[in-house]
């Protein structure tokens, strides 16, 4: 009987796995009729272009296009020697990485006109803000009881949280990302990274003594949770004394103390990021995050992108245990792709590297107008700069002394959108955003 039972639900599971299967099916037939001639030619001309970008700027990769429109596929060579294994189940690291570029499109699309700092308005504005989003953000304690008292969470959170973006889309030009690789020692790139407008550093990474591998140059610097508890080390890492600190985990008592009683003059945020899912993690793509939230364009330095690996270094300390390099290098490829960003290491050493097949903006717009449509994002099909806006909200005008002199590409786009400030949604279904809305003088 039990096992008439059991087929039973399974049959029955099978058939409800199969109507899900075919609704989604429909859906995504259903998106694909309604896109336009031009979004149609686009992700055809996406996902054509950036096979053959892979091809001619992968260093060995080469790109697959899948059974839709934007399924592709990254494969290794097949003699690449995979070193990585997963510490719980001690499988070796695949040689082939399934990517999607409509949500890769969508998404950064979206992270570019995004602010990615918390700031005490989007806590306000979130509904539950306090209760279901700043206790997450806030090293807890018996005696925050998911924010009942908001007079304590936000006693903790106060040094760490403006009340509106310190940063906005396009603030500044060229910027690079400086990650820790040993790669770094084997080019001198030191003098190149210092001529960018401004520079993202990551952890506990020195300056000091590679000045002519690293630069000297640090405007930003993003930190894990470890890295948080020991400001006062950090902030002696830059001799300026001016870096920005990101943490992207949450807010300590220890790190509290230290802002206060050291003191740490830096000025010191959490960050608030988009959700990329389980493809893309570690502060290194964090870094990326936000220098795209902030930046026109964006170098990368630093990270263990060329074939031949033979294990994780970092450039000033001993090997040690990193994250999946192959998937890294695939994902990071990906991007380059994509005109997010551009690579440089010790075999793509010319500063001038031209990228090859990267897609022109009117292709990377109307592709992403078909992206939205096919992931059934919010507002997709709009031509509203702020159709992703699920949540809209009235703010108070900005002040002018928050951000002096901004650039003409930061002024425009800022016109674009009215002024608005757009934050992420993590895990939002439909990808949308917190949109705040204010006065602003297009005059500045």
């Amino acid at each position: 009987m039990r096992i008439l039972q059991l087929g039973f639900v399974l049959a029955l599971a099978s058939g409800f796995a199969a109507i899900v299967i075919y609704i989604i099916g429909l859906s995504h037939l259903n998106a694909v009729s309604h896109l336009s001639e031009d979004e149609l030619e686009a992700l055809q001309a996406l996902q054509s272009d950036f096979g053959k970008c892979v091809r001619a700027n992968g260093l060995g990769l080469e790109a697959v296009s899948g059974k839709d429109y934007c399924q592709v596929s990254i494969n290794f060579p097949k003699d690449t020697i995979p070193k990585w294994k997963d510490p719980k189940t001690g499988e070796v690291e695949g040689l082939s990485y399934n990517f999607n570029l409509c949500e890769a499109v969508a998404t950064w699309e979206q992270v570019r006109n995004s602010s990615t700092i918390l700031t005490k308005e989007f806590i306000d504005a979130l509904p539950n803000g306090w209760t279901d989003y700043a206790w997450k953000r806030i090293n807890k304690g018996i005696h925050l009881n998911n924010c009942a008292n908001r007079t304590l969470c936000m006693e903790k959170l106060s040094l760490v949280l403006p009340e509106t973006p310190p940063y906005i889309p396009r603030q500044f030009g060229r910027c690079a990302v400086i990650g820790n690789s040993g790669d770094l020692l084997k080019t001198r790139f030191g003098k190149e990274i210092d001529a960018y407008d401004a520079v993202v550093r990551e952890n506990g990474a020195p300056i000091q003594n590679y000045t002519d591998y690293v630069g000297s140059k640090s405007t930003f610097r993003l930190l894990n949770r470890g890295s948080a508890k020991a400001l006062d080390k950090v902030v002696e890492l830059d001799e300026t004394r001016k870096e920005a600190l990101l943490i992207k985990t949450t807010v300590h008592d220890i790190m509290n103390q230290m802002i206060r009683e050291v003191p740490i003059h830096n000025p010191v945020y959490l960050m608030l990021g988009a959700s990329f899912g389980s493809a893309a993690k570690g502060t290194g793509l964090k870094a990326l995050e936000f220098a795209l939230s902030i930046c026109d364009s964006v170098d990368m330095y630093g990270f263990t992108v060329d074939p031949g690996y033979k294990e994780w270094t970092r450039y000033f300390s001993e090997s040690r245990q990193g994250h999946t390099p192959l998937h890294g290098r695939a994902y990071y490829q990906m991007m380059e792709c994509l005109g997010l960003i551009r690579i440089h290491s010790p075999m793509r050493p010319d500063p001038n590297r031209v990228v090859k097949w990267v897609p022109s903006r009117s292709v990377i717009n109307a592709a992403t107008s078909a992206s939205e449509k096919l992931l059934m994002r919010v507002g997709a099909g709009s031509s509203d700069p702020l159709r992703a806006c699920s949540i809209i909200k009235q703010g108070v005008k900005r002040k002018t002394t928050a951000i002096p002199s901004p650039r003409k590409a930061a002024i425009l786009h800022q016109n674009f959108v009215k002024g608005t400030t757009m934050y992420p949604l993590e895990h939002n279904p439909g990808h949308g955003q917190l949109c705040i809305t204010r006065p602003y003088d297009s005059s500045r």
